[in-house]
């Protein structure tokens, strides 16, 4: 390990530990990168959203030479029960812009791109490599870390805390509570090889830059509080779910039991007719939300990213959301620097402000109340979404019955499910509430 002293320490070299790393290396601090991969990315080989707002931020013209799968012109929302999806989707060639807003990436590349990128800004990166505790001076003040490394601690100025939602250096430390099982979801995903025709055909796709992507609730979840998903690639599909781990570990239902479920789906099954699985892989999601947020900042010390629960459920953002804090904390210390001012408790209060300031926190405040919602509302997992394909059903087949009776069946039918139509009501206002 080197001796030096450095400005910072960034570990972790995902989204948010990047995003840090490469903004202060871009200032002139001196800055050392520290992932435990054999390489950045090397553990990362889903398929993601890359919001292009938060890294055009940072890095301009990255669209030059990232390795970006298909921008998104089509948007598409399931809700499935067993053997239907009924479903809404937004098309928009205001999409085929210059400067398109949304991509599908695949994370290995991506994040190996990414930190060519950090260390062409003048920044060491060490991979192989696990922090296995924060250095402290005797006022408790973080000055380094240490690693599974010989040769002793690596002192800096300030640590930036990258290291992911399972991020273990900060609960070691005291700086961020053990992770609640409520709190976080854990996504398996599946890599499916499809020619690229193939993919621009079944998907109604102009060319081969154009993307799709379909998100779904209900059946897919089997009653847990969870979601799917299907991105497309150039040459692939990216296709997964994802539930919270406390339901998981109370319904025992295995993750790729979940999701080879959601594979054989009459609506999914067809798109990935004749398409080779290559890649199988599990993760952790932060899905606390605002209320679950920890402890950001301390003496010598942030935290960025997923280790902060900077995770949009609602939307599905997160890499937008990890990339920015790390903007964030990376221009917050690079301004420290420039005043000489040291990254005390008092000092980072700038890091928290700009936060607060940030679309981070502000959606994150206006959904704070859509985790509990979900995890206390399992019907709108399983009942209405079972409830709004019978209705479809029953609405647009001809079979000799009049339409005022169909009509009323289903009214009843939504009423029987929910006891009354209180019942209903209720669930209409708490959905309403939760969105203000």
């Amino acid at each position: 390990m080197p001796a030096e002293h450095f400005d910072a320490i960034v570990v972790g070299a995902g989204p948010s530990g990047n995003a840090a790393a490469y903004t202060m290396g871009k200032a002139g601090l001196n800055v050392l990168q520290i992932d435990r991969g054999e390489y950045p990315g090397s553990k990362n080989v889903q398929g993601a959203i890359l919001y292009a707002d938060a890294l055009e931020r940072i890095i301009p013209d990255f669209r030059e030479t990232a390795p970006l799968e298909r921008h998104v012109v089509e948007q598409r929302f399931w809700m499935l029960s067993e053997k239907s999806h009924t479903g809404t989707h937004h098309r928009s060639d205001t999409f085929n812009e210059e400067k398109p807003n949304r991509y599908t990436i695949l994370r290995a590349q991506f994040d190996k791109w990414f930190s060519k990128q950090v260390r062409e800004a003048g920044v060491t990166l060490i991979t192989e490599t696990t922090v296995t505790e924060l250095v402290k001076n005797e006022a408790g003040k973080v000055i380094g870390v240490l690693t599974d490394r010989e040769g002793g601690p690596v002192y800096a100025d300030v640590v930036v805390l990258g290291e992911g939602v399972n991020g273990l250096v900060g609960q070691r430390s005291g700086f961020r509570p053990e992770l609640k099982p409520q709190h976080v979801a854990l996504a398996v995903k599946e890599t499916h090889f499809l020619p690229e025709e193939t993919i621009r055909e079944r998907f109604n796709l102009a060319d081969e830059d154009e993307g799709v992507v379909i998100e779904v609730l209900g059946s897919v979840s089997s009653g847990m509080v969870g979601t799917g998903f299907l991105y497309t690639n150039k040459e692939s599909i990216s296709i997964g779910v994802g539930c919270l781990v406390a339901d998981f570990a109370r319904e025992k239902i295995p993750p790729y039991e979940l999701l080879d479920r959601f594979k054989n789906h009459p609506s999914v099954k067809p798109l990935l007719k004749g398409a080779e699985m290559k890649e199988y892989v599990a993760h952790l999601i932060p899905e606390g939300g605002y209320d679950a947020i920890p402890r950001l900042t301390g003496d010598g010390w942030l935290i960025v990213g997923d280790a902060g629960q900077f995770l949009n459920a609602v939307h599905r953002e997160g890499s937008n959301l990890a990339m920015t804090s790390g903007r964030l904390a990376g221009e917050s210390l690079a301004a420290l620097k420039a005043q000489g001012l040291p990254a005390s408790e008092e000092n980072l209060k700038l890091y928290r402000d700009a936060l607060e300031d940030s679309v981070v926190i502000k959606d994150l405040r206006k959904y704070r109340k859509i985790p509990r919602l979900l995890e206390k509302n399992r019907q709108l997992f399983t009942t209405y979404p079972a409830l709004l394909n019978r209705s479809m059903n029953a609405f647009l087949r001809v079979d000799g019955r009049d339409k005022r009776s169909k009509e009323a069946e289903i009214l009843k039918g939504l009423k029987t499910a929910r006891g009354n139509w209180l019942n209903v009501a209720f669930d209409m206002l708490k959905v309403a509430r939760a969105w203000r």
